[in-house]
């Protein structure tokens, strides 16, 4: 099946290109980005040598509804989503943070809590909770932002100390945060599904305006349980149904890959492709509530380029 591995468009008044673990990001006139979705897949901070068909549809569909959805809580960097597999933004100097929050004990918190650590990114933790518990009220835990190598977690207090970012900025990052996690746990509520945990990406314009910017909500940037027997399966100490990328972790953990030195990536056969595929569609389709329409991708790279172009003339 056809899958876009990476793109090599030449665009009208192109000032530079930088492809990331999935996206493929190009600078017109620096003003503007056009962000192709690609079909990669990473975990563990590694990209996969396989791309999965219409991983990268759904990843740009769900992040345009919730950013669309959200846009009155925060301005966004999106000005036109021109392809199925295209946003066209603002260009933003990112933060040098990733603001994460959390709901609810679980992934990486968990693991953290489970070698007996109370604190997470400055944060204390309550004692007596179980993986997947819900916090008290919710938490927010950064990492820094690398280009290249693991994001780390960092507090607050570090990331004013070093002058990451600024106290006034850092404040309005925090309330932006808390806002969108709440519009998000409201809206999944309403798919029958509990945010779990998500992160947000922010940036400033020339003006020092704050926008919103990458993918939010989206399987790969965020955790979901099903509401429906949440209580019950933590009651009885089952693990929660989950919608998100973790099954793909899961998949690399059993088959002994966790990114770590020496480790081999399984092998990713037409099997586990297209399953891995139908997960992600089978994902919009839950968080969106709306039947997935699979784009033509009979000749991808042409039908992107086609629509970039369009919308470029009309910017």
């Amino acid at each position: 099946m056809n899958a876009i591995s990476q793109t090599h468009f030449q665009l009208p008044q192109q000032t530079a290109f930088y492809r990331g673990k999935v996206r493929d990001v190009y600078t017109i006139n620096n003003t503007y980005l056009v962000m192709v979705v690609s079909d990669r897949i990473s975990a563990f901070d590694v990209v996969l040598p396989k791309p999965i068909p219409y991983k990268g549809q759904v990843l740009n569909q769900i992040a345009a509804k919730f950013l669309q959805a959200t846009s009155h809580i925060v301005p966004n960097w999106v000005i036109a989503v021109p392809d199925p597999n295209v946003t066209i933004g603002r260009m933003c100097t990112p933060f040098k943070v990733e603001m994460v929050i959390r709901g609810y004990l679980a992934g990486h918190a968990y693991r953290e809590y489970a070698q007996g650590k109370r604190t997470l990114c400055g944060v204390t933790l309550p004692d007596g909770l179980k993986e997947n518990d819900p916090f008290p009220t919710p938490i927010i835990t950064p990492t820094t932002k690398e280009s290249v190598g693991h994001d780390e977690d960092i507090s607050k207090e570090k990331i004013l100390e070093l002058g990451i970012v600024t106290p006034q900025d850092y404040e309005q990052l925090e309330k932006y945060t808390y806002a969108l996690f709440k519009k998000g746990t409201e809206m999944a509520a309403e798919r029958g599904l509990i945010l779990v945990d998500t992160k947000y990406e922010f940036g400033k314009t020339n003006d020092g305006k704050i926008f919103l910017i990458d993918e939010i909500h989206t399987p790969d940037s965020s955790r979901y349980f099903y509401k429906e027997g949440y209580e019950e399966r933590q009651k009885n100490g089952e693990k929660q149904k989950q919608l998100s990328k973790e099954f793909v972790r899961e998949w690399l953990i059993a088959n002994n890959f966790q990114g770590k030195e020496g480790q081999q990536i399984p092998e990713m056969t037409d099997e586990i492709i297209s399953d891995i595929s139908e997960r992600y569609i089978e994902l919009y389709e839950k968080i969106i509530g709306e039947n997935f329409q699979r784009a033509d991708i009979s000749t991808i790279y042409n039908r992107i380029e086609n629509n970039i172009l369009k919308a470029l003339s009309m910017l």
